[in-house]
Parts: C-alpha cells; structure tokens; sequence
C-alpha cells in the first residue's frame, strides 16, 4: 500500500489508503469473531460430550453397555462400526463410544425402556 502511495501525486493516495486500511481492520474483526464462535460451539459440544454418563460391563464373551438416551424408542438407533459403538437419539444426541472389542463380536440385543438404553454385545 506505502508503494501505491508513492506513486500517487495527488488526495487520492491517502482516500486510497484508509479505505484498505478500514477494510482490512473491518475483515480481520469478522473472521475473529468467526473463530471465536467455532470455539464455544466445539467447547459446548465437548461440555456434553463430558457429561454423558454410561457403565461398560465387560465379561469374557460379552459385553454389557447402559446409559440414558434422550428421545421416543423410534428415533434411537445404534449401530457398530468396528471397535466404535454409534448412538443416536432424539433431540440431536449422538454419541460415539470406543471398546476393546474383538472382530467376531456384533450387537446381540438392545433394549430402549424409560430412557435407559442397554445393549449386549456377544460373539457372533
């Protein structure tokens, strides 16, 4: 900008040089203001995350999964993707969880009663 000004010989030069330097200062507040609002979503989303509280029960061919689960039985929907353990619900929940699970485990059984999910998972 200091090279464009140079060159100029007249107002216009300095007209020039406050308008960039309004925009620039004007465009660097949105995209913080952008970042800072991607911040509190992603540390709203984590608060949730922390918490969801659900009990593991682990035996030698089973496992035992139960926590509560917003929503009616017709929107719940849990799904086993490799060692991850997918859930979703009503109201926008969804939820993944890791296990130690071996290959030849799958969902065996869920049960949705009064907002408590379980569900077995058992060698298939």
């Amino acid at each position: 900008m200091f090279v464009l000004l140079a060159r100029s010989q007249g107002g216009f030069g300095f007209i020039f040089l406050a308008a960039a330097s309004g925009l620039m200062i004007y465009w660097v507040r949105e995209v913080r203001m952008m970042a800072r609002s991607e911040e509190r979503k992603m540390a709203k989303e984590i608060e949730q995350q922390k918490d969801w509280v659900y009990d593991l029960i682990k035996g030698n061919d089973e496992v035992v999964f139960v926590a509560e689960v917003p929503g009616p039985e017709d929107q719940i929907n849990v799904r086993l993707i490799g060692d991850l353990l997918r859930i979703k619900g009503g109201q926008n929940f969804a939820r993944d969880v890791p296990l130690e699970l071996t290959q030849e485990m799958g969902i065996a059984d869920y049960k949705y009663r009064n907002g408590v999910l379980t569900i077995k998972i058992q060698k298939v």
